[in-house]
């Protein structure tokens, strides 16, 4: 027979449960945080994830944290709105084991909900005692509360996929971090004095208003060459980004596939072909922003 402690506990258990119910579904403002919320798996595989799901998660969070799983209790459907058919929103409390990045500190222990699919009995997973790497925000005023920051921002922890994901982290909060390319502001083609020479420069805008541009060079008789300046000064020895880097995931994850009819080029059909023959090389040549586990909502 439960104690009457027991029934207090378990009450104020299923109230906290409740209260992390209507605050998942809430987006996060002013943090850049992915809004669409619970994540939507038991636990998404490291290998799974593009490099651009990993930069595009860690972003999105103000906290990488590296877990153990304790306990998991199922919220009762009622209690979980916007909970998808075939799933179960658990509560979950986890041991942190580490804290792999994040603007605030955590405990030694965390809460979160997360969506799991169902098995084929109509059951969730068991997680208990399982290792897990959460992309997450923390929730004001509820310490030892963390929202998950995306969908699919709870992985199975695996040394490998944290060896991939530290150099993204160090990026993103090195002194030299690359703006967030918001669009494109203006292109300029120019035919050179020899058959076969050109030069097209692309002007991008960005979140801080900090120029960055791109340039295209033909000479006769040797390959295009490409490059990009990340400052005022169009260096005409810019190079390139590295794939996977990213000043790569800068680019080949915002920039439109064809140059927009609104950049400026005086209306010249010559130079506006040239600009977006160039422009269609250098997307070629950055390639896809490959995704697997998240979107670009």
């Amino acid at each position: 027979m439960m104690t009457p402690v027991n029934r207090k506990l378990i009450n104020q258990f299923k109230a906290l449960a409740i209260a992390l119910a209507s605050i998942v579904t809430v987006p996060l403002a002013a943090t850049g945080a992915y809004a669409q919320a619970p994540a939507a798996y038991a636990a998404t595989p490291g290998e799974l994830a593009t490099y651009a799901d990993l930069a595009t998660l860690a972003e999105r969070s103000q906290l990488v944290i590296r877990v153990e799983i304790r306990r998991q209790t199922v919220v009762k459907p009622e209690r979980a709105p916007g909970l998808q058919p075939g799933f179960a929103r658990l509560y979950v409390e986890a041991n942190t084991l580490a804290l792999i990045a994040g603007s605030s500190g955590v405990g030694e222990s965390l809460v979160y909900l997360v969506d799991v699919p169902l098995n084929e009995k109509g059951k969730p997973p068991k997680l208990k005692k399982l290792e897990m790497l959460l992309f997450a925000n923390s929730v004001a005023g509820r310490p030892g509360f963390v929202q998950l920051a995306g969908k699919s921002a709870q992985f199975a922890y695996t040394a490998a996929l944290e060896q991939r994901l530290r150099p993204i982290l160090r990026e993103l909060v090195a002194r030299d971090k690359p703006p967030t390319i918001t669009g494109i502001a203006d292109a300029l083609a120019v035919q050179g004095t020899l058959v076969g020479e050109s030069e097209t420069q692309v002007f991008l805008t960005t979140d801080r208003g900090s120029p960055v541009s791109m340039s295209v060079i033909r000479r006769p008789g040797q390959p295009p060459a490409w490059g990009v300046s990340w400052g005022e000064i169009i260096d005409s020895s810019a190079r390139p980004p590295n794939p996977e880097t990213l000043r790569w995931y800068r680019l080949a994850c915002a920039l439109p596939e064809r140059l927009p009819s609104s950049a400026n080029l005086a209306r010249d059909p010559a130079a506006r072909r040239l600009a977006a023959q160039d422009y269609a090389f250098v997307i070629d040549e950055l390639g896809a922003c490959e995704r697997e586990v998240t979107d670009t909502t």
